[in-house]
């Protein structure tokens, strides 16, 4: 039961990952026809496709893929390919919530500026880099992973939660008229906490027997004083 619902965790992310590229590059093409003949419907039709769309798969998509770290042994901070995802997606939410968002609805209002192109762009090609971490996995571990500590994998009821989370966040979306990612976003620094506590509890506790374990090997190895 744990690995169906990991699996259907897995796919998931997937699913919302491949959303969020095909939205952007929907996007880029309304911004582009946009620029080129002035219609201000197209701009319309990206801000709409963003607002509507586009957020909610990236806020699915990060908070799958965030959760897929923090279940399960990969970790945030043990690979440095999962880090580079890890930094990569906060730097596009960032982006797309703070700038791309704002320059589209400027847009609307006939005040167009070149970097909305570019910066879709950028999200696409982020996108599908990221796509290409999680298949070729690079790279070694950081200097942060403990090989002593092996992180387990999350309960079959993490793992439901973490499926239900985004249902709830779209369903607020809907009666607010707004993505609100609130539940994901507490779902996810909460569950973090908790586990990096936990993982500092293990790693203490595993010093402390090594190094008691240490003298008392000593003394059963030590001649007999007769």
């Amino acid at each position: 039961m744990q690995k169906r619902a990991r699996t259907l965790l897995v796919w998931l992310h997937v699913v919302t990952s491949v959303g969020w590229l095909s939205q952007a590059v929907a996007l880029l093409a309304l911004v582009l026809y946009g620029m080129k003949t002035g219609d201000l419907d197209a701009f319309r039709m990206a801000r709409y496709l963003d607002h509507e769309v586009l957020a909610i798969m990236a806020n699915t998509s990060a908070f799958s893929g965030f959760m897929l770290s923090a279940t399960t042994p990969w970790g945030y901070f043990r690979h440095w390919w999962v880090l580079a995802k890890f930094v990569i997606t906060v730097s596009q939410l960032y982006i797309g919530i703070f700038i791309l968002s704002g320059n589209l609805q400027e847009a609307v209002n006939g005040h167009v500026t070149a970097w909305m192109p570019v910066g879709t762009s950028l999200m696409i090609g982020a996108i599908a880099f990221q796509a290409w971490l999680s298949v070729a996995k690079p790279w070694r571990r950081t200097p942060w992973a403990d090989s002593k500590v092996k992180l387990p994998t999350a309960s079959t009821a993490t793992f439901v939660v973490a499926l239900i989370i985004p249902v709830i966040d779209f369903a607020i979306s809907l009666w607010m008229g707004n993505p609100m990612p609130l539940l994901m976003l507490i779902t996810v620094i909460g569950y973090s906490i908790r586990r990096a506590a936990r993982a500092r509890r293990r790693s203490s506790a595993a010093s402390g027997r090594g190094s008691a374990a240490g003298p008392a090997r000593r003394d059963a190895t030590a001649p007999s004083p007769r």
